[in-house]
C-alpha cells in the first residue's frame, strides 16, 4: 500500500468512526484500538476502569497482529476476556508499528463492512 493510499484509507476509517459515534473530532489510533478492543471483547459497558481500557487496547493490538502471525488466540478467561500468545516480536520502531497497525485497522474495517454491510459499534 502506497503512503498516500494508507493515509487516505486511514482518514476514511477515522471519519467512519467519528460519524458512527457522533463526535466532533477525528479519533486517533488509540481511540480506534479501544473500540476494536470492545468489539473483540463483545461486552458493551460504559464503565471500564483505566486498567481495563489499557487491556482493551492490548486485545485490539493482539487481535490485529494475529492476522500477521505475531500472536495467536489462546482462549477466553472466566470473565470472557480474550487472551493471546505472542509468537514473534513486532518490528522495532514506533512509526513502523503504527503503520502496521493502521494497515490492519483498515483491513479490519473493510472486513466489517463486507460482512455487515457497514460499521456498527455493538
Amino acid at each position: 500500500m502506497e503512503t498516500w493510499e494508507l493515509e487516505f484509507e486511514w482518514l476514511r476509517v477515522q471519519h467512519l468512526v467519528k460519524e458512527s459515534l457522533s463526535r466532533d473530532k477525528l479519533p486517533d489510533l488509540q481511540a480506534i484500538l479501544f473500540l476494536i478492543g470492545i468489539q473483540e471483547l463483545g461486552q458493551v459497558r460504559r464503565d471500564f476502569s483505566k486498567e481495563e481500557k489499557q487491556d482493551l487496547m492490548h486485545i485490539a493490538v493482539c487481535s490485529l497482529l494475529s492476522s500477521e502471525g505475531y500472536f495467536e488466540f489462546a482462549g477466553r478467561d472466566e470473565d470472557g476476556w480474550p487472551h493471546y500468545r505472542q509468537l514473534r516480536v513486532a518490528p522495532p520502531g514506533v512509526e513502523k508499528q503504527e503503520e502496521i497497525l493502521k494497515k490492519l485497522v483498515i483491513q479490519y474495517f473493510r472486513q466489517l463492512e463486507s460482512e455487515n454491510g457497514g460499521f456498527d459499534i455493538q
